[in-house]
């Protein structure tokens, strides 16, 4: 079993660092001498792994305390706002996917309507949270200098880890550059180099993405070999990987052509083995998920000390609710968001319907159909409908309305209760994969039909190989195997096709509506339920949208705030 030891560093913490929103004050001379500075800080090696579980874990925890309390980004709702949580809502609630009918509050309507603009509050949480994350790179990059080490009489102690700590604060750093290009387009850019305290510039969307590249690359370069890192952390595999995605999206982004290189790094996340498929694709989202070698970049959730309001916890809360607890292992649920029928579509009618003698799905063909459309319970029925609409009547709160999900279950793969004594748990235990090989498979063959070297052979290869796992077929052969292929033909390899096998594959792992805008899909030719709707009776039915919504605008508070700052166009 590998040690989630990146969760063990978090506790570090509180004792090393308090970081808030103005990381200055650790270089500002002390008022007095109860006050710390960056030289009282980071007195040992110990402080530099503190601070380096903190850029992991501003990914996954939202503060200082779980699951609520001293909340690294003052002003903005804590629990919503916890990043995992708060890409969901981007990623995944404004497509064919999910649809929230909670938090209106914070805009999940705007959202789910595809209807926002600059002040609609659920928009400006990624952007904090891929900023703060930024600032704490910064600042490792800051620190771990060969001269500050030097001062501080630690470069003996730290030459050997130094460069890897650098190259993995690159890595974040340029991810979070990444996902703000994609999601925001031209931001304001800051680094290790810029002045503390003073207004960031703004740089052009293609000026983001290059400096994400040539992040991406340089730690890609430095980091550890190939599986050679502790669980939790990244190594060049991840580089690869981050590579691959920059890539694949080039196009869209930027306007250029760099299909041929998408291609080649995820050949080489799929040439290096370090991270072979899973053999069930359900063993990925359960609890005992760190033993699955397919995740090549993992948050790792623990029950006590990850404790919060996002991450794993909260996707399996909010796609659930109280009748599904034995199903999940959890003892609560929330009930915030029911599947789309586009999406439920994507799947054999036969695989759609739930059966609680079969609550894991074993009966079906394809496994990744892991849909909750209710059952009998007592004597009473409990059944959802596939639509998120009744006849006639508005968008309404009833979790009924629309099916459940499964993917996430807080359980192991002996399917057992993972907490004390084997009960149900308040939190989750499931790592949430950033990144995992079978996307690499898909990248592959999708850059190959857009014109990258490779055949359609082996693109063909690497779907099928997706499906075989999904249908338990082949080289994935199982006890729970229906004896069902699920291998497509050459006739059948289309763009559209891996389209939707990435959503079979990957729905509610915070890339959907990136893949719908690259496959100009978000605005305009293809519609699900509410796109473009206001909500009222007999108007579920999806439309065509301005193509200003393949962007979010900048969020209203940071454009106050800043001169430098330009909206986006047509947000303005």
């Amino acid at each position: 079993m590998r040690t989630k030891s990146i969760i063990l560093l978090l506790a570090v913490l509180s004792t090393l660092i308090t970081f808030n929103s103005c990381l200055d004050d650790l270089n500002s001379m002390p008022l007095n001498e109860h006050e710390l500075t960056s030289d009282k800080v980071f007195t040992s090696p110990d402080a530099y792994r503190g601070l380096l579980a903190k850029l992991y874990g501003s990914l996954l925890l939202s503060g200082q305390q779980g699951p609520g309390g001293a909340s690294d980004v003052a002003g903005i709702d804590e629990g919503y706002s916890s990043y995992t949580r708060a890409l969901l809502y981007l990623q995944e609630a404004t497509t064919d996917i999910i649809l929230f009918h909670s938090g209106s509050g914070v805009g999940t309507r705007d959202l789910l309507f595809t209807n926002w603009h600059p002040g609609t509050d659920i928009i400006k949480y990624a952007y904090y949270r891929l900023f703060i994350s930024i600032n704490y790179c910064n600042e490792m990059l800051r620190e771990i200098s060969d001269e500050r080490q030097r001062s501080r009489e630690l470069y003996e102690q730290m030459k050997d880890i130094a460069p890897y700590y650098r190259a993995e604060a690159r890595f974040i750093r340029a991810y979070a550059y990444m996902m703000l290009c994609d999601l925001y387009g031209s931001v304001p850019f800051v680094d290790e180099n810029t002045r503390l305290g003073s207004m960031p510039q703004q740089k052009t969307r293609e000026e983001i993405f290059n400096f994400a590249v040539s992040e991406a690359e340089a730690a890609a370069a430095a980091l550890m070999a190939p599986g050679t890192n502790e669980y939790g952390r990244i190594d060049q595999v991840a580089g690869w990987f981050l590579l691959s995605r920059l890539y694949l999206n080039a196009r869209t982004w930027v306007g250029k052509n760099e299909y041929e290189k998408a291609y080649q790094y995820a050949k080489k996340v799929i040439d290096s083995e370090k991270y072979p498929l899973a053999p069930d694709y359900r063993y990925i989202f359960l609890a005992d998920n760190e033993d699955i070698t397919e995740m090549i970049w993992a948050l790792p959730h623990h029950l006590e000390n990850t404790k919060s309001w996002g991450g794993t916890n909260f996707l399996i809360k909010a796609l659930c609710d109280g009748n599904m607890r034995e199903f999940t292992g959890m003892t609560e649920a929330w009930g915030n968001a029911r599947l789309k029928t586009q999406f439920v579509d994507m799947f054999k009618p036969s695989d759609q319907p739930f059966d609680a003698n079969d609550p894991w799905g074993d009966n079906k063909m394809d496994k990744r159909a892991q849909l909750y459309s209710g059952r009998v319970i007592n004597g009473n029925p409990v059944f959802h409908t596939k639509e998120t609409w009744a006849p006639g009547q508005p968008l309404s709160n009833t979790f009924q309305l629309g099916y459940a999900s499964l993917k996430w279950r807080n359980m192991s793969r002996d399917r057992k209760l993972v907490g004390p004594g084997g009960t149900q748990t308040l939190y989750s235990a499931i790592d949430f994969p950033m990144f995992r090989t079978a996307d690499a498979y898909l990248m592959a063959a999708e850059a190959i039909l857009r014109g990258a070297g490779g055949s359609r052979v082996e693109a063909l290869g690497y779907v099928n190989k997706i499906r075989d796992r999904a249908y338990l077929y082949g080289d994935f052969t199982a006890p729970t195997s229906s004896g069902v292929s699920g291998r497509i033909t050459d006739a059948e390899l289309t763009l559209d096709f891996i389209l939707d096998e990435r959503a079979r594959e990957l729905h509610l792992e915070n890339g959907r509506r990136t893949d719908l805008v690259r496959f100009g899909k978000f605005t305009k030719g293809y519609n699900w339920d509410w796109k473009g709707s206001n909500g009222a009776a007999n108007n579920q039915i999806g439309r065509d949208v301005d193509d200003k919504f393949n962007l979010f605008p900048i969020p209203e508070a940071d454009i106050t705030a800043n001169p430098n700052l330009t909206q986006n166009p047509d947000f303005r």
